[in-house]
């Protein structure tokens, strides 16, 4: 029996090469390939993920992972063998569904409507686009009727982000979420505004580059396997624990791109950390996504935004642009990074907002699978939301509709993980707080290396062994919970303006 789990682990592996190697002309493709190489590479990764799909739902491979079923029996839940044969066979379950024809035009309409977004986006015309998301929704109905879904059909979507979870679950975090927020948006005291204009101006991008290199090697990245390019929508990647790629998207006016590279650490990280054992296998990966967003808002939020951690970096800001912050006190630059007002852009929302972006954008994917939201309508429709949840209208498409790259293929059930991985963070927080101490004195002192291995330890190397929900019960010691995460806001919100819910 252990020559066929090796089959097993050598079948596994082939796939997970192809799907890397995807991954990589992906990669090319946002950050380094000419435009006129679009079409080409459109087919060159729908090609790579046909052929993963045939092998991923190759009838063969079905009758392997039965026939190891007494083998997964013998090992421990917890163990490799076990966590391998157990994630293979519902990976393949649900993959058998799909037809590969359905799956390479999913990957090849994916590359047309990225295309497509950033010409839509350059021009300004949301007509450009318009046809392509008008063929990927189609694809997307038609891939969630492979599953034949007898509840709402978002769970068939939001599954492939977040394994396990449903829709109402959503549904009742979310409400729970933007119950709250509202008031707490409202609470802020106007009589302590926050002045902020130091974060405006002009920051050269090469010196941002540098502060944000010398912020992220101290938490842990280096030049052997790590990576940062540029791209125009920021995002993280790897090819392997020992490559790990960061992109990031810095503009002179802010310091937005720096906040964005902390954020992306937090998925590089994760991904770096994960058990060397689970490499070329469908374990050698996250959780899921919103435990992915989790390790990205904590290192971005709860440790990037912190006055702990700044006291350490705040000499190499000013370093590096001495003209902006040379006369700036330390605690006047950190409650400017930590300002509470209502955005446009998602990407550069305050802790207490965010989750607002996220929920109106929950709300318009279940209104456009349903038919309830027309897409030639949904410019207005989205702008709708953004006037009732935050009291803001977007003066172009670039800054509404089209301010994101996710619905471009549209790829439903991943926005709902950004505010869920909000929740999961400061419950991951608090518990790393009661094992280590005290965060902030480390913070002070520039020493990140416990928090990075504790998460190392409960987190990342157990890669995707786990469902997320057994995951956070074993960290954590409770599911998915959005109290802790309305608490630090609250308390957050003390601090820096002595306000409060009432």
């Amino acid at each position: 029996m252990t020559d066929r789990f090796d089959e097993l682990r050598r079948s596994l592996g082939e796939i997970h090469d192809l799907e890397k190697a995807a991954g990589l002309l992906s990669w090319d493709e946002e950050t380094k390939m000419p435009p006129g190489g679009a079409d080409a590479r459109t087919e060159q990764r729908a090609t790579l993920n046909r052929i993963a799909h045939d092998l991923q739902v190759a009838p063969e491979l079905g009758e392997l992972l039965e026939e190891l079923a007494p083998f997964e029996a013998e090992y421990g839940h917890d163990s490799f063998e076990a966590s391998l044969v157990r994630v293979a066979r519902r990976d393949y379950d649900k993959a058998v569904r799909v037809p590969p024809e359905l799956r390479a035009e999913l990957t090849r309409s994916a590359s047309f409507g990225y295309r497509a977004w950033l010409h839509a986006r350059e021009q300004e015309d949301y007509a450009i686009i318009l046809p392509h998301l008008e063929h990927n929704l189609d694809l997307r109905r038609e891939y969630v009727a492979c599953f034949e879904p007898d509840g709402d059909p978002y769970d068939v979507l939001l599954d492939d982000y977040e394994p396990g979870m449903k829709t109402a679950e959503v549904e009742t975090i979310f409400g729970q979420l933007k119950a709250a927020l509202v008031p707490l948006i409202l609470s802020v005291d106007d009589t302590r505004p926050v002045d902020d204009a130091c974060l405006r101006g002009g920051f050269p991008r090469d010196r941002q580059r540098r502060l944000s290199l010398a912020i992220l090697e101290r938490w842990g990245m280096d030049s052997t396997s790590w990576r940062l390019d540029r791209t125009v929508h920021p995002f993280a990647t790897s090819m392997s624990p020992s490559d790990i790629r960061l992109t990031a998207n810095f503009q002179e006016d802010g310091l937005h791109g720096i906040l964005s590279c902390l954020h992306e650490f937090g998925h590089g990280i994760y991904e770096r950390q994960v058990d060397p054992r689970f490499v070329r296998t469908p374990l050698a990966h996250g959780a899921s996504a919103a435990f992915h967003e989790s390790q990205s808002r904590l290192w971005e939020n709860l440790v990037g935004r912190s006055l702990s951690t700044w006291t350490f970096f705040y000499p190499t800001l000013q370093h590096e642009l001495p003209d902006q912050f040379g006369r700036v006190a330390l605690e006047d630059f950190h409650r400017a990074l930590n300002k509470v007002q209502p955005s446009l852009r998602r990407v550069d929302a305050d802790e207490v907002t965010y989750c607002l972006h996220i929920i109106l954008r929950f709300e318009l994917e279940r209104e456009m699978l349903s038919g309830a939201v027309a897409l030639q309508d949904l410019p207005e429709a989205f702008d709708a939301k953004m006037r009732e949840y935050l009291g803001l209208q977007p003066p172009d498409v670039s800054r509404g509709v089209l301010q994101d790259v996710h619905w471009s293929d549209m790829s439903f059930g991943y926005f709902p993980t950004y505010a869920l991985g909000n929740v999961v963070s400061v419950q991951l927080w608090e518990k790393a707080q009661t094992d280590l101490g005290d965060l902030d004195g480390q913070f002070e002192r520039g020493d990140f290396r416990p928090l990075r291995e504790w998460l190392g330890e409960h987190v990342h190397r157990h890669g995707r062994a786990f469902m997320p929900q057994e995951l956070l019960q074993r960290v954590a010691g409770s599911g998915m919970d959005a109290a802790p995460y309305l608490g630090y806001l609250e308390r957050k919100l003390g601090e820096l303006y002595g306000s409060t819910v009432a």
